[in-house]
């Protein structure tokens, strides 16, 4: 039944989190076929220029490879960059022309970046009519908000990372305020239907079953209960 096999496929992909940091393979092979294997229910990506913005685990460059995609990584640390062909720069000023590529994926960024909406813009920009833009991304207010320095988050980032770097001998990796942002659903909702260039075809939480969509139409519940954002949009 679809249901159950959502529910399996969410419980494996929750377990395979908890192995992020000591086996980092298995988690980001995983969640990188899975988000290959989403991408393509909107249409087959064989022969699909297919550029990652913010790339860094290679697992994805493999499972967009298998599904028969033309993979191009982007990232501002060059030494993220294990893959090749690879574009060093920042997501905000993508050296790409309007309408390049077929599909724009990021995962995992957004949350990242000071900017996060003219980072979202940059993605729609250079990805052609009738092309995807996909981009997932943590909000704040999940479990996992504040990534390693979570549940503490909820009391604040800047007491969260003090937190973590008393108990641990050194600041996060992801600081809150020059690493870390707080990046909220609803903000995302805003900005994929406020596009008069692209029309939003799925919306959902990205590690939950598909059925669990209704929550994002409840404001306070899905700002806690979505984890990750998963968002999808057609360029028009």
């Amino acid at each position: 039944r679809a249901d159950s096999a959502g529910l399996r496929r969410s419980a494996n992909l929750l377990r395979a989190f908890r192995v992020e940091q000591t086996d980092p393979a298995r988690f980001y092979g995983l969640l990188a076929r899975d988000s290959v294997r989403m991408v393509g229910e909107q249409g087959s990506l064989a022969g699909r220029t297919v550029l990652d913005v913010g790339a860094g685990p290679v697992q994805f460059a493999a499972a967009f490879a298998a599904a028969g995609a033309r993979y191009v990584a982007l990232d501002a640390d060059p030494a993220e960059l294990r893959t090749r062909p690879a574009i060093a720069a920042r997501g905000e000023r993508l050296p790409l022309a309007d309408r390049s590529v077929d599909v724009c994926f990021s995962s995992n960024v957004v949350e990242h970046v000071p900017a996060p909406w003219r980072f979202a813009d940059e993605l729609v920009r250079v990805t052609r009519s009738g092309g995807l833009v996909v981009l997932a991304y943590t909000n704040w207010l999940s479990p996992w908000g504040g990534h390693e320095t979570s549940p503490w988050h909820y009391l604040g980032g800047y007491p969260a990372a003090e937190r973590y770097g008393r108990r641990y001998g050194h600041p996060p990796k992801n600081r809150y305020g020059a690493g870390l942002y707080p990046v909220s659903v609803a903000a995302g909702l805003r900005w994929a239907t406020g596009r008069p260039d692209a029309e939003l075809v799925d919306a959902r939480p990205r590690y939950l079953p598909a059925y669990a969509r209704g929550l994002l139409r409840v404001p306070a519940l899905r700002e806690v209960a979505t984890w990750n954002l998963w968002l999808v949009l057609r360029r028009r």
